[in-house]
This record gives C-alpha cells, sequence and structure tokens, in this order.
C-alpha cells in the first residue's frame, strides 16, 4: 500500500484537474464526445487490434465508405457503451441490473447481439439514458422511471426465457465454436464483485485500479473483456472524480503504457501501470481540451458580421465534437444541402484530412 499511495493520490489530483476544466469550459460537450471515440479506438487497440478514428466516426454517423470490419463493429459497440453509462445515473453500471443490461451485448459475430444466457435477456443497444453529449447524466426525474422500466422488462424478458428452458444451461447450447463451455462468467462475475466489496473502504482510485486488475486477472467475460475498463471508469464517476457526462478514458492512458507493464506478473507492477495510465489519460485530456478551446476561439473570430440565422456557429459545434465531419454529416446535422455544406466549410476554413478527391472531410487540426 506505502508503494500505491502517493501515485494514486497523484492520480486523483490529475483526474480532478482535468473534470474542473471541462465541467467549465464552453468546448466541454464537444471534448466529452471526441473522448469517447478516442478511448474505444484505444480499447481496441488495447486489445490488440487497429481501428482507425476516421472509420468510427464515420461509421458512428452510418456515412461508411467500405464495409465495416469486425474490430470496426466492436469499437461502435464500446463508443455506445461508453455513451450509454455516461448518460445513466454515475452508480447504475454497477448495480445489478445495470450489469446484467451490459452483458446482454454479444460481440462474438462482430454484431451486437443477445447473449443466451438468462443474465444476459436484457441486451438491446441503446436501452434507457439516450447516448451522445445530448444526455442529461440523470439530471431529469424521468430516468429514475425510465431506469425502473428497464429492471421491469429485464427481469420480465428474464423470466420468461428462464421458463422456456429445462434447466439452468438452458434447452439451446451454446455454439462451442463460440464459447468456451467452461467457461462460468456468473461465477467469474460473482468474484469480481467480492473484490470490489473487499476494497470499498480504500480511496475512489486504489478501489478502480484494484477492481479493473482483478477483472483482467479473473478474465470475467469471455467476448467483452473492455468492459471491466469501462466499469473501473464508472467507479470514478460514482466516487464523484468525474462528474456531468464524464467517463475517465481509461484506454487512451494505458495505450501510453507498455504492455509488458500492464501484463507484469507481479501485481504492485500492475497496480502502479494502470495508475501511471490514469494520469496519462488526464494530461492527455487537458491537452486535447486546450487544443480544442484556442480551435473554437480561433473559429469564431469567422462569426463576425454573420446573420444571426447563419448555420456556421452549428457548424462549429459540430466541428468540435467530432474529429472530423464529411459532407454527409453536416448536410444531416444542418439540414443543409450538400452544396451548401461545402459553401459551409470553405467560409470556416476547416482543413481537409483525407485529401482525397472522391471523398472528403474536414477538421479542426
Amino acid at each position: 500500500m506505502s508503494a500505491l499511495m502517493r501515485p494514486s493520490f497523484d492520480a486523483g489530483i490529475a483526474l480532478a484537474r482535468l473534470d474542473e476544466r471541462v465541467a467549465r469550459s464552453p468546448v466541454g460537450a464537444g471534448w466529452i464526445e471526441r473522448m469517447h471515440f478516442a478511448d474505444a479506438c484505444a480499447s481496441l487497440w488495447i486489445d490488440g487490434e487497429l481501428v482507425h478514428l476516421e472509420d468510427l466516426v464515420l461509421h458512428d454517423a452510418t456515412k461508411d465508405i467500405r464495409t465495416p470490419t469486425h474490430e470496426l463493429t466492436i469499437a461502435r459497440d464500446v463508443l455506445r457503451t461508453r455513451r450509454r453509462i455516461a448518460s445513466q445515473p454515475s452508480g447504475w453500471a454497477l448495480s445489478p441490473d445495470g450489469l446484467r443490461s451490459l452483458r446482454g451485448h454479444g460481440l462474438a459475430a462482430g454484431v451486437s447481439t443477445m447473449v443466451q444466457d438468462a443474465d444476459g435477456a436484457l441486451g438491446v443497444d441503446e436501452t434507457g439514458g439516450g447516448e451522445g453529449p445530448d444526455g442529461d447524466d440523470g439530471a431529469s426525474p424521468l430516468d429514475a422511471e425510465f431506469a425502473a422500466i428497464d429492471a421491469l422488462l429485464a427481469r420480465s424478458d428474464s423470466a420468461i426465457e428462464q421458463a422456456k428452458k429445462p434447466g439452468r444451461a438452458g434447452g439451446r447450447e451454446k455454439d462451442p465454436l463460440v464459447y468456451d463451455l467452461d467457461w462460468d462468467e456468473d461465477e467469474r462475475l460473482d468474484e469480481w464483485r467480492g473484490v470490489l466489496r473487499q476494497s470499498q473502504d480504500l480511496p475512489a482510485v486504489l478501489q478502480a485500479v484494484v477492481a479493473l486488475d482483478a477483472w483482467n486477472d479473473l478474465s470475467v467475460l469471455q467476448h467483452t473483456p473492455w468492459l471491466g475498463r469501462l466499469l473501473a471508469a464508472s467507479i470514478l464517476r460514482q466516487a464523484g472524480l468525474t462528474t456531468a457526462v464524464h467517463l475517465a478514458a481509461f484506454n487512451l492512458g494505458l495505450k501510453t503504457i507498455p504492455v509488458d507493464r500492464r501484463r507484469h506478473r507481479h501485481r504492485e507492477t500492475r497496480l502502479l501501470a494502470i495508475l501511471g495510465g490514469i494520469v496519462a489519460a488526464a494530461e492527455l485530456g487537458l491537452k486535447e481540451h486546450d487544443r480544442l478551446a484556442l480551435a473554437r476561439k480561433m473559429m469564431e473570430r469567422r462569426l463576425i458580421g454573420r446573420r444571426t440565422s447563419s448555420k456556421l456557429p452549428e457548424l462549429i459545434e459540430l466541428v468540435i465534437s467530432r474529429p472530423l465531419v464529411s459532407t454527409g454529416m453536416i448536410a444531416k446535422e444542418l439540414a443543409v444541402t450538400p452544396r451548401a455544406a461545402l459553401r459551409l466549410v470553405e467560409e470556416l476554413g476547416l482543413r481537409e484530412m483525407t485529401g482525397r478527391g472522391r471523398f472528403r472531410a474536414w477538421g479542426v487540426i
């Protein structure tokens, strides 16, 4: 513990500084949305897969320029799960109903599907709270009612599915080519929740680090190892270290840590590596925030003398919240024609990101 205390306090201070900056910033909402995209790509990188940020942005906007790959589909699920957790009350992800619902996303076939055990019976894409930066993080009084309805539907679906099955394993066996039949996710999840109970008296940062290391060590879920990193970030949010809809970008920070430290056989080395990843995520977040704030000021200078009905302010908000934008994305979000979208891009002076003639995209960098 003595070796972990100072790094954990440093990580907590870095997160608090970042959260305070984002909460009071005019580019806070755009920064949060950008972090969702960046962290989803970093999550795949940590798991040994490569997904380009541009492809994920276009896939999320249903503007793909090629057939989505298996890895890109997983990255989309990470992205949507981050948004979903951020849109719910802070303690939802770690609650029994939240875990049951989040486990409903199976990625064996490269798409969001229903797992076949009873606990995953609610596995429907985007239920409750909504997605995106416009979620109100539980501020609306309707969120409690929606969460209760989701929980009731989950229990009802689970009871119906259980009634159809002759035994615990169910009448329909899992495909042994896709699932390890000896892999008891329920037992491993119970063991991981036992670790959470044992560490509940630790500081929030240490609790999140211990929980993430235990998740990796236990290999709780076969096809969604990335969920543990989002749950660890939820621990920090539940403790109040990250507020609003800000969910710590664990993956983005861990990406900077050498893999031999993240997977070291000594537990203390692994925990220190995760703490280093949290500090790195906070530092990268501050740099990204300052860059976006400067870019916004530069673009707002072009609004001087414009009509109040101009679409440029809306385009600025869109560009701040996306790593890149295409003509189709601008036309859809701003309700303008593709030709008008091109004119707006020229007036704002955005930078060409692709260098292609047939497909073009722009960004602030």
